[in-house]
């Protein structure tokens, strides 16, 4: 090549990467220094100025613990670009296509070249010279070129190679594979997947998409298959594959619907062949099938049509039969299947919180499957305190309609249930007189609203109070204190009064004073106590603190009063925390 020539070339390949670079957007990838070269003192150590496209100065104090391009100015990036161009290219004799690919879609590997060099002066210049000096391992913008983030190609890379020419084969296939019409930044995926794959020997790849191609599908479909489900290239045809497609195609269903609605998801063919044969078992026929499955193809790609599966088991479990379960999905509602099995196992949990016996449970179930998934209810201590009512009333009204439910949906208003009857508020109304609770009659209505519960079950709070040890005049006064600690069920005071005294070793006295205790969750306490007790281990508190003083306080002051008294304060806290919860 003449010199002429070799530089009309250079011209031409800075003029083709800076304005194909002018139309793709460079994509973001997360930091990390994945670089191999050797260090070099004149490129390194330098808090620079990197000047964005208006010409101001951004400020770029952190380049060396590795990043993207999106900090540099798109000038730099485009100097940058063209001077690995032209590395790839004409130094190491790399496509064209591909080193263009390599250098315009490896963002990562581009933001750490330029942290090794000087980009105050001619960044094209530097960049090439750094170059020169500094072989660089290929396959990591090759890689990440082919859509794979820096983590995901790190242990894909070869430990004996860096540069890619060298590995013939797996060159040969991913452009057999580019050939086919599989996008470059799809086949990261594949190599991911299925590396075996690239290991083929020559015409073994090609003749593996043909044999799907005989079988009557077209090169776009294949392609986008394979995207999807790399596997389908290991070994022989996927019988389980085309089983699938061979009982669709009988439903009526064509292939450029099924292609349409391929996504980039993983889809296991094997599954999804295990739901459409338990379709048929359960009595579909292949027009019924093909039906449903063009109304609602979530059924069968959603997941693989794990969530359809879970959701027959679910009804299978409740003892809905077959035709039952046939009905369902010919009377399906439009909408995500992953949502309608979640609905369904919310409205489940809902019954079994308020206590509705099993077998009631599974006649509303097999009953109403259709309406309870497609209500996202409210969570259940919402739903009662919005009806004021107790979950025996709750599963009364359940039982005599369960359709009741869909009002009482996210994003609903729930409208308060009319007391059962004047007797129960009699019984309330007493309660509150002969406890002093209410001395003025015309607060009476207020009061009512305060203490929630019929008459019976305010009556049985306050007196396992008392059974606690609680003077009958100390629990008036702590309930006038903290009128909400009656509107916690008997289990639940019991249980808060049982951890206070045997498990902190505090006095039941101490209530008294601090009936609000009663108000606050068992989690909170036992954190809050356990934090207290390390930073008096630790010599952070030379007095005691009283219980109220502990807990009441909100998260936000206790760590800023108390947490960072101790230099591992913090820690100790996110630990306590972390254990608490799990």
């Amino acid at each position: 090549m003449t010199h002429s020539h070799k530089r009309r070339t250079l011209s031409m390949l800075k003029w083709v990467s800076s304005n194909f670079v002018d139309s793709l957007e460079t994509p973001q990838w997360p930091m990390g220094s994945l670089f191999c070269t050797a260090n070099n003192p004149r490129f390194y150590g330098r808090k620079r100025i990197v000047r964005n496209e208006n010409g101001d100065n951004v400020a770029n104090a952190s380049l060396d613990n590795g990043q993207s391009t999106a900090n540099f100015s798109r000038a730099t990036r485009k100097a940058a670009q063209s001077a690995l161009l032209e590395y790839l290219h004409l130094t190491r004799n790399i496509p064209f296509m591909d080193a263009q690919d390599m250098s315009l879609n490896s963002p990562h590997f581009l933001g750490n070249l330029l942290q090794k060099v000087d980009i105050d002066t001619d960044i094209w210049g530097s960049v090439a010279r750094f170059l020169r000096y500094h072989p660089i391992n290929e396959f990591e913008p090759f890689f990440e070129s082919l859509g794979l983030k820096p983590y995901e190609y790190t242990p894909l890379l070869p430990r004996d190679l860096m540069f890619i020419k060298d590995d013939d084969l797996m060159l040969e296939n991913f452009h057999v594979l580019c050939d086919y019409g599989i996008p470059r930044n799809k086949i990261g995926r594949i190599y991911k997947e299925a590396m075996q794959i690239f290991r083929y020997n020559h015409g073994v790849l090609g003749l593996k998409l043909q044999a799907y191609q005989q079988l009557g599908l077209s090169q776009s479909f294949v392609g986008k298959v394979v995207a999807c489900s790399p596997y389908l290239l290991i070994g022989d045809v996927n019988i389980d594959f085309m089983k699938v497609l061979e009982i669709l195609r009988k439903g009526g269903i064509e292939l450029s619907w099924i292609e349409g609605q391929l996504l980039e998801n993983r889809y296991n063919w094997s599954q999804m062949l295990s739901l459409l044969n338990l379709f048929i078992k359960i009595g579909y026929s292949e027009e019924q099938l093909g039906g449903v499955i063009s109304q609602h193809p979530g059924i069968i790609f959603e997941g693989s049509g794990y969530k359809t599966l879970s959701l027959i088991g679910f009804l299978f479990k409740f003892g809905s039969s077959m035709d039952q379960i046939c009905s369902i999905f010919l009377h399906f509602s439009h909408m995500q299947i992953g949502k309608f099995v979640s609905n369904l196992r919310r409205c489940f949990l809902f019954l079994t919180e308020i206590e509705m016996d099993m077998n009631e449970i599974g006649k509303i179930v097999r009953s109403h499957p259709l309406s309870l998934g497609s209500c996202a209810l409210k969570k259940t201590n919402t739903i009662l305190c919005s009806l004021n009512v107790g979950k025996k009333r709750v599963r009364k009204i359940i039982q005599e309609n369960p359709q009741e439910m869909m009002k009482w949906v996210m994003g609903s208003r729930i409208e308060q249930i009319p007391s059962s009857g004047e007797e129960s508020r009699m019984l309330k109304l007493k309660f509150l007189l002969d406890m002093g609770l209410v001395e003025n009659p015309n607060k009476m209505e207020n009061a009512l609203k305060v203490y929630r519960g019929r008459g019976t079950e305010l009556q049985e709070r306050f007196d396992c109070i008392m059974k606690a040890g609680v003077d009958r005049k100390d629990v008036c006064e702590m309930i006038k204190l903290s009128p909400q600690i009656l509107n916690q069920t008997k289990e639940v005071i019991e249980n808060k009064i049982d951890f206070l005294v045997n498990d902190l070793g505090y006095p039941v006295s101490c209530l008294v004073n601090f009936p609000s205790y009663l108000s606050y969750t068992r989690q909170r306490v036992e954190l809050r106590l356990a934090m207290y007790n390390w930073l008096k281990e630790q010599g952070s508190f030379d007095s005691l603190l009283a219980l109220s003083t502990i807990v009441a306080c909100t998260e936000n002051y206790f760590i800023r009063e108390y947490v960072n008294q101790h230099p591992r304060g913090l820690e100790v806290w996110q630990d306590l925390k972390e254990k608490l919860c799990s």
